[in-house]
């Protein structure tokens, strides 16, 4: 099943070095928040689609509740569109993450109205970021969807859903992302996907290949590791940043997401001078 109809762009058939780059694509969207900031490469760039997924209980809402908080502080408009939980409940796990900044709730089901959705909010920043030379500064919509599992494409009238919706619900959304309209400035995708109890990723590889980035939050089950059992944050692609290192992350109070410090052991000096005596060139001489 093709996920993105197929399109040509107006340099289809010409020299690549005829491209223009939009300027806005060259733009950095940074969350504010440095173990996040640092698993995105250091930013997101508008236009792109990132997927999440996750171990059970690993605290993926949290992250993106998080994740969904921040950009908002930055300035920007952010679409959550919680369908796995009530609003009642996304609220009070606000409220114990110290969520002050917020974002727009959303709760549709079928996808077309969650694009609609985004597209009245992009219409109207349009007015304000025309206003704004710099496009640096430009408001942008953000789309998080928790999950993409909870959505329909609606194309059975009786609401039945097969193994391909999620991927008809994707291809929407990436479409949305990828073709603002005239005066309107990108907007990102962030969605949760569901992984196997195991924490391996489910179905074929279409949503892999479609998706321009890919982050996983899971628990490390290697037994040797010196990390094991302990919330491990991982990019496994990205098109447009840098490999990173995982990270390790912590859950403190009220389930708040931090980047775990680990810390190096202190010698004493009555230690340090023991180990003097024993590596001593001198304390041989003396025998």
């Amino acid at each position: 099943m093709k996920l993105l109809e197929e399109t040509k762009s107006k340099y289809h058939g010409k020299n690549i070095m005829s491209v223009v780059v939009p300027p806005e694509l060259r733009i950095k969207v940074r969350t504010g928040e440095e173990f996040i900031d640092h698993t995105l490469g250091g930013w997101l760039t508008p236009s792109t689609c990132w997927m999440m997924s996750g171990d059970s209980g690993v605290g993926k809402t949290t992250l993106v509740l998080t994740i969904a908080n921040l950009l908002t502080k930055q300035g920007h408009i952010v679409l959550y569109n919680g369908r796995e939980e009530s609003v009642y409940q996304v609220k009070m796990a606000c409220e114990r993450l110290g969520v002050n900044d917020g974002f727009i709730m959303g709760e549709d089901v079928f996808v077309d109205n969650l694009i609609e959705h985004a597209r009245r909010l992009q219409a109207g920043l349009a007015k304000e970021n025309a206003k704004q030379k710099d496009i640096s500064k430009h408001r942008r919509v953000i789309i998080v969807a928790d999950s993409l599992q909870a959505l329909d494409s609606g194309k059975y009238d009786t609401g039945r859903k097969t193994k391909n919706t999620p991927i008809q619900c994707a291809s929407a959304l990436i479409g949305w992302a990828k073709s603002a309209k005239e005066g309107e400035t990108s907007g990102i995708l962030i969605f949760i996907n569901h992984v196997t109890k195991g924490g391996h990723f489910a179905g074929d590889n279409t949503l892999l290949h479609a998706v321009d980035a890919w982050v996983h939050f899971g628990f490390d089950r290697n037994k040797k590791s010196d990390t094991f059992g302990e919330r491990v944050l991982i990019k496994n692609k990205d098109r447009f940043g840098p490999a990173v290192a995982p990270m390790i992350v912590e859950m403190g109070e009220g389930g708040k997401l931090a980047k775990r410090v680990v810390e190096e052991p202190v010698e004493s000096e009555d230690e340090d001078e023991d180990e003097a005596e024993e590596e001593s060139p001198l304390s041989h001489a003396a025998e």
